[in-house]
């Protein structure tokens, strides 16, 4: 240490005699004083950390005196970050925060846990605090619902998984612990069974070892999904000591169930048999984060197997898919699945690109590495820096084998997203020798950034970021970068918004049924995860973590799942189709700002991105009035769609006369979507009392160039159970007018509820 300038001891001097002389009534408060970082060498011992602790005496000393300050030191930040927090005088903090080698002062607040973050935003919780309003508190946090997952599998050793405070397993319970060749593999009182399927999988890439006759999770998607859906409660839980709280599923003590369907891919055969076994296993919900392209539901073994699930009272959440922004992409049509497509929530993790002519990008990232702090590198565009033998298209891409380490090295790379995966990026600019990444989004990912655990310091940013950085490295002869360490930050406005990656509709097998029906929290979601793979899921990558960050509609699938088994505790006697109808209606269409959702690339959404909204968890528990379903109006449904009475008997595995009056415009479904309006056309519609009695009347947001009437105009229920039915009738009003899709909506209200139902109409 530098000895203390003299002047430096007597200023000291002078403000310990004055705070000698302070009133004895003076509050004490615990603060932290920060101080920067260490210079500690490569070779650090314990002598070395004393000293630093020693040092803190003496620089608070000076301004206290060396023995008190020994009293009231209770921390003293040692390793990296240098600094103390000690018991201070109001006064005492202020003079002490003036000091040139104090960069900080302030008070130690509490900090209450925050959760992986998605629940608070779905405001079950309120910065830790579970209301008794919460549908956690009204449901009991799921308590014994049992909640199945069609996916790799699961990691029973994450704490997720843990049955403290568990009770016995459901008597109900068929299934079992199918360790298979892993003798190690164990289920317990919340992870009550697990079973895998692989004989799809092996008929088509020949057969396995023994070591894949086994339900363990070792790519981290099962784990993850599973966990988002009924995972226990685990604190501590992060990525790299981001976004650290307490991780849990939408119902922490429901009991889970693993199916592996999927491990060198996922087989229809494979699907099946998982849905088959699950639904005599006795689930209540199935959660299926996966799906193909759109096929007939008679060649869709999720449509067949979630058709047999809702049969037996089971409701099916499914993942929309990622093959946005496009439309017309989603998948899993199904009426009598849940669909579900993945938004923002208000937390990012910003990571700063900082350019040479001082303009600053937000961006994000979870990368556990970072570059010396405040120093500016050399920036290079990566077509720029291409190898001989590579096209600059490809360069740019940072595709393997592209990139010319002698152009690359000690340099920050900007690569453009698309075609390779994000972290892929990141590992080739890393093994050319660059410092850091600055990853940009292409146009079609518009404002859609992701947070990744990268292998070196990196920044994603959007493309309008990325256009101003390129044009910042094709028109400066040094351009240089610096890119700031990521940090966790909540609260974040506007959310959420549409991913660009979630598929959207229309419809491409029964338009007359908008998908998908709802949006949830499905970027950088935080869960538990398999410590047979690291965190990229990427060879490379020798890292293992404990929870991870991953985004897509299988992130937002089992939040949608979590909170049915909610429902499922709170009303067992609704059917799936009421259950989804009072999350469909009971859905927002507005931010955390009260405007319109947006898309990713800041333009209103649509219900083709977003369904009836964004999930509202404490809404859906009391939706007021639903849009009811039987078995037999699903068969009606696949009567009117052309499918015989032969092929509708081998499927509800009984003979069935399809009604004659079948329309698939007044099936009750709780949207309402007219693809071909030619003139006017009358639908039909019925709604269940789920409330208390009262009398609702119907508000009509009308489409662009589409008149709307409601007959009748208000409904009155005296009685749970009670059903009324109402005529809507759609005019085109101009020749011209809806010649591409228009929407608006309905909605029945008695003044404490609101039954939204969204409206998506296109003239013939």
């Amino acid at each position: 240490m530098r000895a203390t300038p003299p002047t430096l001891c007597l200023l000291s001097s002078f403000l310990l005699l004055s705070l000698l002389h302070r009133p004895t009534f003076a509050i004490q408060k615990s603060y932290v004083v920060y101080l920067g970082v260490h210079s500690h060498g490569p070779e650090v011992s314990s002598i070395d950390f004393d000293q630093v602790t020693e040092s803190h005496y003496d620089f608070l000393g000076s301004f206290l005196g060396r023995k008190k300050a020994k009293d009231v030191v209770f921390y003293s930040y040692t390793r990296h970050i240098n600094g103390f927090a000690a018991t201070l005088e109001e006064e005492e903090a202020a003079e002490i925060a003036k000091h040139p080698k104090v960069v900080s002062v302030f008070l130690n607040k509490r900090r209450k846990l925050h959760t992986t973050r998605s629940w608070d935003f779905l405001r079950l919780e309120d910065d830790g605090v579970i209301h008794s309003s919460s549908i956690w508190k009204k449901a009991r946090f799921g308590e014994d619902t049992i909640i199945g997952n069609l996916d790799t599998g699961v990691w029973p050793r994450s704490k997720s998984f843990s049955d403290e405070e568990m009770g016995p397993i459901p008597s109900k319970w068929k299934g079992i612990c199918q360790k298979g060749g892993d003798a190690s593999f164990r289920c317990n009182r919340k992870l009550i069974g697990a079973r895998y399927f692989n004989k799809g999988s092996a008929a088509i890439a020949g057969p396995f070892n023994s070591s894949y006759d086994s339900p363990l999770d070792t790519e981290g998607h099962g784990s993850h999904t599973l966990s988002t859906a009924g995972g226990n409660f685990v604190a501590g839980a992060n990525v790299f000591g981001f976004g650290n709280g307490t991780a849990k599923g939408g119902s922490p003590k429901a009991r889970v169930a693993a199916y592996k369907v999927c491990g060198s891919g996922c087989f229809d055969a494979d699907i099946l048999a998982g849905f088959d076994f699950a639904i005599h296993d006795g689930v209540d919900v199935l959660s299926v984060s996966l799906g193909g392209d759109a096929d007939p539901f008679f060649k869709d073994s999720v449509a067949i197997g979630s058709f047999h699930a809702v049969k037996n009272g089971i409701v099916v959440i499914c993942s929309a898919g990622n093959s946005g922004p496009d439309d017309a992409t989603v998948s899993n049509l199904a009426p009598w699945q849940i669909t579900v497509g993945a938004s923002t929530m208000d937390r990012q993790f910003p990571s700063y690109v900082n350019l040479g002519n001082k303009m600053s990008f937000q961006g994000e990232s979870l990368s556990t590495k970072a570059l010396p702090p405040n120093k500016f590198f050399p920036l290079i565009g990566a077509a720029h820096a291409k190898a001989a033998n590579a096209s600059a298209e490809d360069a740019l891409l940072c595709k393997a084998g592209t990139l010319d380490p002698r152009k690359v090295k000690g340099k920050i790379l900007v690569c453009l997203r698309g075609i390779t995966a994000r972290v892929d990026k990141g590992q080739q600019a890393a093994l050319a020798g660059a410092v850091g990444m600055v990853l940009a989004n292409n146009d079609l990912s518009g404002n859609e950034i992701i947070a990744d655990p990268h292998v070196l310091p990196a920044s994603h940013i959007n493309y309008a970021d990325g256009v101003a950085v390129f044009n910042y490295v094709n028109s400066t002869r040094s351009p240089m970068a610096y890119i700031t360490r990521p940090k966790t930050q909540l609260n974040t406005k506007p959310a959420p918004f549409m991913a660009a990656f979630s598929s959207k509709g229309p419809n491409t097998i029964t338009p007359e049924i908008l998908k998908p029906d709802i949006t949830a929290p499905g970027v950088s979601v935080i869960a538990a995860y398999t410590e047979a793979q690291g965190p990229t899921d990427e060879d490379f990558d020798n890292r293992r973590v404990l929870f991870n960050s991953v985004s897509g509609t299988s992130m937002s699938c089992p939040h949608v799942s979590g909170i049915v088994g909610l429902l499922k505790t709170l009303h067992p006697n609704w059917s799936p189709a009421a259950i989804r109808s009072a999350i469909m209606t009971s859905a927002r269409t507005r931010d955390n700002v009260v405007e319109p959702i947006t898309t990713s690339f800041y333009k209103k959404a649509t219900p083709f991105s977003y369904g009836a909204g964004h999930v509202q968890p404490n809404r859906a528990m009391d939706p007021g009035l639903v849009y009811d379903l039987t078995v037999n109006d699903y068969l009606n449904f696949l009567c009117a769609l052309g499918y015989n009475q032969t092929q509708i008997a081998l499927f509800s595995e009984r003979p069935y006369t399809c009604s004659k009056h079948t329309s698939l415009a007044n099936f009750n479904y709780p949207s309402i979507t007219v693809p071909k309006l030619n003139g006017s056309i009358t639908v039909t519609r019925t709604v269940k009392n789920v409330g208390s009695p009262g009398t609702y009347r119907a508000h009509v947001k009308k489409p662009a160039g589409i008149s709307i009437s409601v007959k009748p105009g208000s409904l009155k229920f005296e009685k749970i159970g009670e059903e009324k039915t109402f005529k809507l009738t759609l005019k085109v009003k101009e020749a011209n007018a809806a010649r591409d899709y228009v929407f608006g909506g309905l909605t029945w209200s008695d003044g404490k509820h609101y039954v939204r139902s969204p409206i998506v109409v296109k003239a013939a």
